[in-house]
């Protein structure tokens, strides 16, 4: 190894114009496509109701049984709990996937 730089047109040469090759066609189509602040509400959103309707559903399901089966330990707070977990579980899912097909866009638009 030496601190030599490289000559024009070595292997650095290639990896920089495939690497600003790539950065050019991302902000080509970010520019094509821009993002909206109402597809970014609507993924809150969507998220939000991902843990919200099972955490609902939960305490609904709790309030039944502790209505229909009196216990010394509460069923609505059991499965408000549970629900939650639940909807977590969902939403983190749900991102994470989302994540990935971002990710494999952003791989194959590289190549």
């Amino acid at each position: 190894m030496s601190d030599e730089p490289e000559p024009p047109g070595g292997r650095n040469s290639s990896n920089l114009s495939r690497e600003v090759g790539a950065k050019a066609a991302r902000k080509l189509k970010a520019r094509r496509n821009p993002p909206h602040v109402w597809s970014g509400l609507g993924m809150m959103g969507l998220i939000g109701w991902s843990v919200v309707v099972p955490t609902l559903l939960g305490a609904a399901a709790g309030l039944w049984l502790d209505k229909r089966h009196p216990e010394s330990h509460s069923w609505t707070l059991a499965l408000l709990v549970a629900g939650l977990v639940i909807g977590c579980l969902n939403a983190w899912q749900w991102v994470a996937k989302e994540d990935r097909a971002i990710r494999d866009e952003q791989e194959n638009s590289d190549e």
